[in-house]
């Protein structure tokens, strides 16, 4: 069951407008905090479209090529546009992380600096058609760096808090898009920073979303920071593992679906 409660709110405009340092830290601060106790805020004046193209973008090495329809016009050159610009997003909220985690300047824009992986999808939902058969995706944790979500008025988006659903309902006058802390970040930090669990309720109405996600290059390799396990006196939580294999196993929850949920693959797998 869902419960009301409020989900952090970040308004990134210092970043945006040459705040003062007193605004830029304000925000920083917001960050830090929404990332350890909810892995999800809002993002508001993140001066990005609040309605993208509803069409996805595959990565440049994904076997299912970008193929455009001819109508409508100019179709190809805004979903790229979008891309672009959702991109940079990811490069700003990345450098506030990378302050949010006490690293030297540059660490994570050296770390992920392969924008190859990034793609963006597209997703309808139909209406709910029963009470009990109202799930539109089911609770899960995604695997890449950072996801930024779209969502229309129809809403139906919650996070698991504590050990209920909070709706992450479309809020007026802001811009509908969500920013979730990822499970890649979480290991980086040793479980300082929070990977966030959600879901999609299916409402009486058709819903539509747009997810962009920010991701690693599969040759990389995960493990903790120095900064969070020997330097702070902590024993690593996670053991060190391939970003392509990590997502190998992804695909095969999906693929060939384990019998029982406690058997899905998660980041766990990887836990010491």
């Amino acid at each position: 069951m869902a419960v009301s409660g409020a989900l952090p709110v970040v308004d990134l405009a210092p970043f945006l407008t040459g705040g003062d340092d007193g605004g830029i830290a304000s925000v920083t601060e917001a960050v830090r905090e929404a990332c350890r106790t909810h892995g999800f805020f809002r993002a508001v004046n993140h001066g990005r479209p609040s309605q993208p193209a509803g069409y996805g973008r595959q990565p440049a090495h994904s076997a299912d090529k970008n193929e455009y329809p001819a109508e409508p016009a100019g179709l190809r050159e805004t979903v790229e546009e979008c891309h672009g610009k959702l991109t940079e997003l990811g490069l700003l909220i990345q450098g506030i992380l990378n302050e949010c985690m006490g690293l030297p300047p540059g660490s994570l824009s050296d770390y992920n600096n392969d924008r190859s992986f990034d793609h963006m999808t597209a997703k309808r939902y139909f209406p709910a058609t029963a009470e009990d058969e109202n799930i539109g995706f089911s609770e899960h944790e995604d695997g890449n760096c950072v996801t930024f979500i779209f969502q229309d008025s129809v809403g139906g988006l919650e996070v698991l808090r504590d050990g209920h659903w909070v709706p992450a309902e479309p809020v007026d006058g802001t811009r509908q898009h969500h920013r979730q802390h990822r499970r890649c970040h979480a290991v980086l930090s040793n479980s300082k920073l929070k990977s966030a669990t959600h879901r999609v309720v299916r409402k009486p109405a058709h819903r539509h979303s747009f997810a962009f996600f920010f991701n690693l290059h599969c040759d990389k390799w995960v493990e903790p920071l120095p900064e969070f396990t020997p330097k702070i006196g902590e024993a690593p939580r996670y053991r060190r593992f391939l970003y392509r294999e990590y997502q190998q196993l992804r695909v095969r929850n999906k693929t060939h679906p384990p019998e029982r949920p406690e058997d899905v693959i998660r980041i766990t797998h990887y836990a010491i």
